[in-house]
């Protein structure tokens, strides 16, 4: 793992060899995606931000199981912040934003955007169950 700026920002760059070649990922300080890059095979679940709402707006985990959520937004920037599951990050809306989550308790927790949207916005909120 090496440390290095990259447009102002400190980011791991994370060397995987291969039979193929070489494959580089930037992992940033807010999203830690140095499991996922070593599992190719860990579950990706697609997130769609808009205004005052995700899509889809529940979904179910498995506490100790590694899964990538794979966020995107349909209109604006908005957050994606929990912190029970140590989740707080943004969603540009010209980007994917992967984040790795492992989640180390079972139960029910709320996602929030955390950038205001307009008049909806305090109702933007998103269930994830975490079971054993």
């Amino acid at each position: 793992m090496k440390t290095t700026m990259f447009k102002n920002k400190i980011v791991n760059i994370a060397l995987l060899g291969g039979a193929l070649g070489i494959t580089l990922a930037a992992i940033t300080p807010k999203t830690n995606l140095a499991r996922a890059a070593v599992n190719p095979n860990t579950k990706v679940i697609e997130i769609t931000a808009k205004k005052f709402e995700f899509t889809p707006s529940e979904i179910t985990l498995k506490k100790g199981e590694p899964v990538i959520l794979r966020l995107t937004s349909a209109d604006r920037v908005h957050g994606f912040m929990s912190k029970p599951l140590k989740i707080d990050t943004d969603i540009p809306p010209d980007k994917t934003t992967d984040v790795a989550v492992t989640p180390d308790s079972a139960g029910g927790f709320t996602v929030i955007c955390d950038h205001y949207c307009g008049t909806g916005h305090g109702n933007m909120k998103m269930k994830v169950t975490v079971v054993e």
